[in-house]
């Protein structure tokens, strides 16, 4: 799934991302260190993988988004 880099905090390595209907996600640590990134910038384009439906929905891969 695609997701546009919404937020995100280099000290906690947390943030959100915004689903194409604008939906906004959260991700943690975890998700976004299993994806191998360094650092992430709002607007970036991202994949991601995630888990569960509805209020229950989260990420558990954070990745950028390549052709």
């Amino acid at each position: 799934m695609q997701a546009t880099s919404y937020t995100y905090d280099s000290e906690t390595r947390s943030g959100s991302v915004l689903l194409d209907d604008g939906t906004p996600v959260e991700f943690d640590a975890a998700a976004f260190d299993a994806g191998g990134l360094r650092m992430l910038r709002p607007g970036q384009r991202v994949r991601i993988e995630t888990e569960g439906e509805g209020a229950a929905r989260r990420v558990t891969l954070v990745t950028l988004y390549t052709f």
